[in-house]
């Protein structure tokens, strides 16, 4: 089968490599629709950050070159021994998690923290960008008829906009700023919106995505027209209760920061590429909490229940469509040099 492989920093390839099958405990499944999230495009640019290289790792066992792609809807085709949950022919979505299940963070339930964890699509497993994945059971959740595949490739990144604000101490009510409109951005604020945050705001500076976000709800601070935290503590009148940082970029986490209220709250969402520097005087003296997440844990089903409800569009969010033999120069080049993209779909063919 055809599949996108990581090999190292600006080298992908789509190749030829061995179709996977049912092993016990397995489910394998024909993909459709696979999402390029940030963090491939992380690794693309910049990595490995995730990906194992030179030792393999220590859940998967392999190392690259490694199959990419953690964003992904499919059919289930073939089911390995002692598989229950699903059946063939069924409609499902992976969540691409690796835990241990013996370490402090996955017996206290926070699987998503383990210690040696890692992603089906970065740490080995396969990936969505190929023809066939054959996933773990306990990854594998069904989506309705009501869910089309393609919005089926965005519960993942959906749940990780879901879990950022539910770790948050947004009550309904609240006033929230959003520092980054791309495709997670994007998704925290449809997550904010079904919270039940009276105003939403978002930073951005791309007209396009801009545009997404006020069509999603959102009021727009361009940062070029204002000064950021003087302009959100003006209109909130004294700041967000919460920041959710989305870009990032090092100078944004002090913007984000000093952007919410006396007892406000930063979340960072971003995975950083390079050191980020704050004054803790900022936080100190006006009683302010920081806390990152990463990924997910036990937010799938409420995602998938959202996107029913019609949350989380992927008419409003999916700005290409492109096919696994475009995957390099239409995916991930067009995201580094088209900032008009939001979320670029791969079906592999």
């Amino acid at each position: 089968m055809k599949a996108l492989r990581w090999h190292g920093l600006k080298d992908l390839r789509v190749e030829h490599i061995e179709e996977p099958t049912a092993l016990p405990g397995k489910v394998k499944i024909k993909v459709e629709w696979c999402g390029i999230c940030g963090s491939d495009l992380h690794e693309y640019t910049a990595g490995p950050i995730f990906i194992p290289e030179g030792a393999p790792h220590p859940i998967t066992g392999e190392k690259a070159p490694i199959v990419m792609g953690h964003e992904f809807s499919g059919q289930v085709v073939e089911i390995g021994e002692g598989v229950s949950k699903v059946k063939v022919g069924d409609r499902v979505v992976v969540e691409p998690i690796y835990a241990c299940g013996t370490c402090d963070a996955c017996k206290s339930g926070y699987y998503n923290l383990c210690s040696t964890m890692g992603f089906l699509g970065l740490a080995g497993g396969g990936g969505g960008f190929s023809e066939y994945v054959a996933a773990e059971e306990y990854m594998v959740h069904k989506i309705p008829d009501s869910i089309s595949y393609e919005q089926g490739a965005l519960v993942e990144p959906s749940a990780v906009a879901l879990h950022a604000v539910r770790q948050s101490k947004l009550k309904v009510g609240d006033k929230a700023v959003v520092f980054g409109a791309g495709p997670i951005g994007l998704l925290v604020i449809e997550a904010l919106k079904a919270s039940g945050a009276a105003e939403i705001y978002a930073v951005e500076l791309s007209p396009e995505r801009k545009q997404k976000a006020i069509e999603l709800g959102a009021i727009v601070i361009d940062p070029k027209e204002y000064d950021v935290v003087e302009e959100i503590h003006k209109r909130t009148g004294g700041g967000a209760d919460v920041a959710y940082e989305v870009t990032g970029v090092p100078p944004v986490l002090t913007q984000a920061l000093n952007s919410t209220r006396i007892g406000g709250e930063l979340m960072i969402v971003s995975i950083f590429e390079k050191e980020a520097s704050i004054k803790p005087n900022n936080i100190v003296m006006m009683e302010r909490s920081i806390k990152g997440i990463i990924g997910y844990r036990n937010v799938f089903p409420a995602v998938i229940s959202l996107m029913a409800q019609g949350y989380f569009s992927a008419e409003k969010l999916v700005t290409k469509r492109i096919k696994l033999d475009e995957v390099v120069e239409e995916g991930f080049e067009a995201l580094l040099r088209e900032k008009n993209q939001v979320k670029i779909l791969v079906k592999a063919e």
